[in-house]
């Protein structure tokens, strides 16, 4: 779970300024609201670019191109060359029949052996959008972790980066193409609440301006310390998964794109055999070096199924977010067509289906997100 600092949960990041409302009024729309002029827009491009799987192709070698039921684990086994490094270790566990601490016993073996100690991060191999993402710091919380994991499912344990700065990174390249663009720069804040002495926790996250519209979000996250007092001055960070959809702050920072960050993550993408489209979530502790494109790790990838994720800026308006989006997916038929002309085949529809299935199975048996 969170924990409670002295240190700003967005240390690392330009300062988070209250200039805005507090949500978006289509912020949490029910999808089918928000996406319906989306899917007539991809509608439109099946129709123009002639092929309604075109998205599989994006990202050739990734399963499904990477938009749905993708494993973490095979994403990041393409990951190769220098840039590799930036890749916090891990190790992929499947979640058998026998009881969880007696499989954790010999997770914490494993560790030993590929140099891994805690604090660790949980998430499952198959999955978006934060569910089932865990801090793990002790063994306790490996046995608690695995004892709610669904068995004959994968998870991974990946090294804790303890750098606060975290963003979203959303890359494009053309097949053939040298050079890529950043489409999407999305700077994550966390959401706190600061003790005063006074206040128990709950009425601390109700009375916040934005936690207290969201508090169905945070208030099942800490059943035991609602009723808790922090001290003065205590932080309370809120989530630990940087998802939107789990209360993460979103903020458009496609101002502080440069020419160094592009020409690392084309480095990056050069790495990826046939990676042409979608989203790096990064860590660093130091901005202006991130900008300058150094000192940052690359936490998770994905493919198809990433979005430009910066709309979710409280700020944006709704056509402007609707734009962003008509233009994502604009690059992604094209991708997918250039690919398909390249001699690639997308996935039947039968084993994309069974993909799909599959996900939305195990993401509801997934451990509760942190």
């Amino acid at each position: 779970m969170p924990v409670p600092s002295s240190e700003p949960a967005h240390a690392g990041l330009p300062a988070l300024h209250a200039a805005g409302p507090t949500l978006s009024f289509f912020e949490f729309w029910p999808p089918w609201a928000f996406y319906a002029p989306v899917w007539a827009w991809i509608g439109v491009l099946a129709l123009r670019y002639r092929g309604v799987r075109l998205p599989l192709l994006a990202n050739p070698r990734f399963p499904a191109g990477g938009l749905v039921g993708e494993e973490k684990s095979t994403l990041f086994g393409l990951f190769s060359g220098d840039e590799r490094s930036r890749l916090p270790h891990y190790v992929t566990i499947e979640r058998d029949a026998t009881p969880a601490n007696c499989q954790a016993h010999r997770i914490c073996t494993d560790l030993k052996r590929e140099r891994l100690d805690f604090p660790l991060v949980a998430k499952p191999d198959i999955g978006c959008r934060g569910l089932g993402v865990r801090p793990v710091v002790n063994r306790a919380e490996l046995i608690a972790y695995v004892d709610r994991f669904p068995r004959g499912a994968r998870f991974l344990l990946q090294r804790l980066d303890p750098a606060r700065g975290e963003a979203g990174v959303f890359y494009v390249r053309r097949p053939g193409a040298r050079r890529g663009r950043i489409l999407s720069l999305t700077l994550k804040y966390f959401p706190e609440v600061v003790g005063d002495g006074c206040s128990t926790l709950r009425d601390l996250i109700l009375a916040d301006p934005r936690a207290g519209r969201l508090s169905h979000l945070y208030l099942g996250r800490f059943p035991d310390e609602l009723d808790t007092i922090p001290a003065p001055g205590e932080r309370k960070r809120l989530i630990f998964a940087g998802s939107h959809s789990q209360g993460a702050i979103f903020r458009n920072g496609n101002a502080y794109i440069t020419d160094a960050m592009r020409a690392r993550f084309d480095a990056i993408a050069d790495g990826i055999e046939e990676f042409h489209f979608g989203r790096f979530d990064v860590r660093f502790s130091d901005f202006e070096a991130f900008r300058r494109g150094e000192g940052f790790s690359v936490i998770e990838f994905n493919g198809a199924g990433a979005e430009s994720t910066h709309i979710w800026d409280s700020r944006t308006g709704l056509i402007e977010a609707w734009r962003a989006l008509f233009v994502q997916f604009h690059w992604l038929f094209r991708i997918g067509a250039a690919n398909r002309a390249r001699g690639f085949r997308p996935e039947s529809w039968r084993e994309f289906l069974s993909r799909w299935r599959r996900e939305r199975m195990l993401r509801a048996a997934y451990p509760p997100t942190a």
